[in-house]
Order: structure tokens, then sequence, then C-alpha cells
């Protein structure tokens, strides 16, 4: 019987050993699965980081860029409006010269233009001749 037992017992511990290799496996396969799990979503974050890295930068070239022709628009409006405010000016300076010249001179202006309408002057031009005696 003794030789029975032992075979039984070694039985016993070859399925003993047999599990503990299964489980051994199971745990290190369980061990491969969670880095392959965390390596696999490290690459997932870097992709999406990469991807927003690229929707940031194109919407800071778009943001630079309506920046940029905002302050051309306002560039081009203040020197339109430069140009208006010295036309402006232009315009004021000269009105104010023909004010004052008018005032100064208005009068002697106003008594040449009736002197010359009301004076007769009763020449004939040279272009006329005389009709031809007969």
């Amino acid at each position: 019987m003794s030789a029975q037992n032992s075979a039984g017992i070694q039985t016993l511990l070859d399925a003993e050993r047999e599990a503990q290799r299964i489980v051994q496996q199971a745990r290190e396969y369980r061990t491969k699965r969670v880095k392959d799990a965390r390596n696999e979503a490290q690459k997932e974050i870097e992709d999406y980081r990469k991807q927003k890295d690229e929707e940031f930068k194109k919407f800071e070239t778009e943001a630079r860029l309506y920046q940029w022709k905002q302050l051309r628009i306002l560039q081009h409006s203040s020197g339109n409006k430069k140009a208006e405010e010295d036309a402006d000016q232009e315009a004021e300076s000269r009105i104010k010269e023909i004010k004052e010249s008018g005032s100064k001179s208005g009068k002697k202006v106003v008594e040449d233009l009736l002197k010359a309408v009301t004076t007769v002057n009763a020449e004939a031009p040279q272009r006329v001749h005389a009709p031809p005696k007969a």
C-alpha cells in the first residue's frame, strides 16, 4: 500500500506543480496585458495631444491672421481719417481766405461791376467798318 500511497502523493504533487505553472502563466499574461493596455493608452493620449496641439496651432494662426487683418483695417481707417482731416483743414482754410478776401474787397468789386455795367462807352469795334458812301 505504501507504493500506492506514494504514487497517489506523487500524482497530487504533479497536479499541484501543474496548477502552480498555470497560475504563474495567468499572472504573466495578466501583467503583459496590463502593460500592453498602459502602452496603448499612452499612445492614444499622445495621438490625442498631437491632434489638439495641431488644432491649437491652427486656431492660433487664424487668430493672429484675424488680429493682423483687424490691425490693417484700423491702420487703413486711420490713414483715411488722417487724409480726411487734412482735406477738411485745407478746405476750411481756403473758405476762410475767400471770406476774408470778400470782406476786404467786396465793396470795391461790387462798385467795379456796377460801373462796368452802367457806364456806356460808345465806340465801334475796330472790325466794324463804316458803310460805303454812295
